[in-house]
């Protein structure tokens, strides 16, 4: 007797032990299967990156120089400049990136966490390789506190993102409505700190716009039992055309109410005066601090109390929580309505960065914001981590543009997008998500 026989058509001949092992052996199997194909795809992505990485070794001519502080401190109190041989570097990290892939595509018998140590291992090196490539010959330096302080600044919508997709998730409601959710709050930020002037009031209105999308979201999902992808995508689309019909009827013939006004940057005394982590950590503005303050929070609330436990166990098997007693609809009801607060916050970033609003300024950071939920695996702190890692690419497009690189600037716009394909490609069939996530609950 086969397993699939076994599992497919049990009899009363067949004993319940070996039903039993039957099952587990075809989970196995499965698992097995799933892991074998996630690391294979792995493998096959890192030798491509280490191909590309190849072919820049040819490219890099001269010395890499890294600066270490921005070109606007005194002289007297610059830290000194880093210079490296381009060429060894690029091999190196070549060398790096393709025994990672080595690793994932042969080494069928390492631990897991020798290939965790090979993935991070790779995407140094890529990283090394690439900023090395840029920089070699170039008139001037790589400004190292300027990407990762931009680091921080990019990574914000993100994080807050990321908590939003985090929160919903793990009660078992898909949000693939984040970027309308930010939209909307972005659209609101704008146009009520246009007329209050005042930041306070804009990020207060931008967090009600994320909690009423939110409750959009909840309503159809959760009490009428709509697919959750379904109405995601048109949340998504709803909410692009709805601000960009307001932004045409409001604010195209009053700009004036196109004016938000900008968050400035708060130097947190003594600390910014650090060299260089000053520069990069302790001078961003409130929003930032507060994306980052907000991981410790939401972490805290899912792992460290009675409301957390909740959420987690609606999200992974309702009918349990439901017969001790707590509220399926309302748990998820409140997850959501709090990931509208943080999507909320996150659509604020805009306004508050660029002091106005345009169609679709958002440009896709709802959904990047999705994959670092995959990628962070449902958790808090690894999602914010991705989102970081996110922005990291997305500030390394702009400042490789003022290096003067033979690369067209939309490719390097591209950039994150791109890295977001590739990672989501590579590492999604290595994650699982809540047991009931996408899954209605219906009390019997």
């Amino acid at each position: 007797m086969t397993v699939t026989s076994v599992l497919n058509e049990p009899t009363a001949d067949a004993p319940t032990d070996q039903i039993a092992a039957a099952q587990e052996v075809h989970l196995a199997t499965t698992e097995s299967r799933e892991n074998r194909t996630a690391r294979l795809s792995t493998g096959v992505l890192l030798a491509l990156m280490g191909l590309v990485l190849l072919r820049l070794i040819f490219a890099t001519h001269g010395k890499a120089t890294f600066a270490l502080s921005d070109a606007l401190v005194p002289q007297a109190e610059r830290l000194p400049d880093i210079v490296l041989p381009g060429v060894p570097l690029v091999v190196v990290a070549t060398v790096v990136m393709l025994a990672a892939a080595l690793a994932f595509l042969f080494g069928r018998r390492l631990p897991g966490w020798v290939r965790g140590v090979a993935g991070a291992g790779a995407a140094t090196a890529l990283v090394i390789g690439f900023i090395t490539w840029a920089a070699a010959g170039r008139p001037l330096p790589f400004q190292v506190s300027n990407q990762l302080a931009g680091t921080l600044v990019f990574a914000t919508p993100l994080v807050f993102g990321a908590l939003a997709g985090v929160l919903c998730e793990r009660s078992g409601v898909v949000n693939v409505a984040i970027e309308g959710q930010m939209l909307t709050a972005a659209f609101t930020a704008t146009l009520v700190g246009a007329v209050t002037k005042s930041v306070t009031a804009m990020l207060v209105g931008a967090v009600l716009a994320g909690v009423l999308m939110a409750a959009v979201l909840a309503l159809f999902t959760i009490k009428y039992i709509v697919d959750q992808v379904v109405i995601g995508v048109v949340i998504n689309l709803f909410a692009s055309g709805l601000t960009a019909f307001l932004f045409k009827a409001i604010m195209a013939p009053k700009p004036q109410l196109n004016e938000a006004p900008l968050m400035e940057r708060i130097p947190i005394p003594v600390l910014s005066d650090i060299p260089f982590l000053g520069e990069v950590l302790f001078r961003q503005t409130w929003l930032v601090y507060l994306a980052f303050v907000s991981v410790a929070v939401v972490s805290f609330l899912l792992y460290r109390t009675k409301w957390g436990l909740r959420v987690r166990a609606v999200g992974e098997h309702p009918q349990a929580a439901d017969t001790v007693g707590i509220s399926v609809t309302a748990t998820r009801w409140s997850a959501v309505l709090v990931g509208g607060v943080f999507a909320g916050l996150g659509g604020a970033f805009f306004p508050a960065s660029t002091g106005l609003f345009n169609d679709d300024i958002t440009v896709g950071n709802g959904f990047i914001a999705l994959a670092a939920v995959i990628m962070g695996r449902w958790k808090p702190i690894l999602a914010a981590c991705m989102a970081l890692f996110f922005g990291f690419l997305q500030q390394l497009g702009s400042q490789v543009q003022t290096l003067g690189t033979p690369i067209n600037s939309q490719w390097l716009i591209l950039l994150p997008y791109f890295a977001t394909i590739i990672a989501v490609a590579g590492l999604v069939g290595r994650v699982r998500a809540p047991a009931s996530d996408g899954i209605p609950y219906v009390k019997a």
